[in-house]
């Protein structure tokens, strides 16, 4: 079963306009509501681990898209095979950081470990350029 989300049901027409989610906690019900029901539609058993790192890879990508891409202008999950394909679209064409670098006086601020854990937790990361400006960040994080 593959699904998108932009915040409402699929009750939608295709290519109609949706809603976007503003906070990370709409992502992760987004995305556990999507793994719940492949789980009930191929009758497996969901992997509370693998749904952990699902969950904890959409709240970051959320988050990088909050605080340093301006907010998160499109969502997308879908769930397919073995994995959980996530994107979060933002505004800014920045890429992300890996190591946050200090200020001037050579203090580093707290955070900058969000990157790092969607790159480690996901089997695939790609990060893409859109038409109108800003970029795309792709994850696909495993299920098993």
């Amino acid at each position: 079963m593959s699904e998108e989300y932009t915040t409402e049901p699929l009750l939608h027409p295709p290519g109609a306009r949706h809603a976007v989610p503003a906070r990370p906690a709409e992502v992760r019900e987004a995305v556990a509501r999507a793994v719940s029901e492949r789980c009930r539609a191929t009758h497996t058993a969901c992997d509370t681990d693998a749904l952990a790192d699902a969950l904890l890879v959409a709240s970051e990508l959320t988050t990088n898209a909050i605080l340093h891409g301006g907010g998160v202008t499109d969502f997308r999950v879908d769930v397919s095979g073995p994995g959980v394909r996530l994107s979060v679209s933002d505004g800014s064409d920045e890429l992300p950081v890996v190591v946050p670098q200090p200020d001037q006086q050579g203090r580093r601020r707290p955070g900058g470990h969000g990157w790092p854990i969607v790159c480690r937790l996901a089997r695939d990361v790609r990060v893409s350029d859109l038409p109108a400006g800003g970029k795309c960040i792709t994850a696909v994080v495993p299920l098993v």
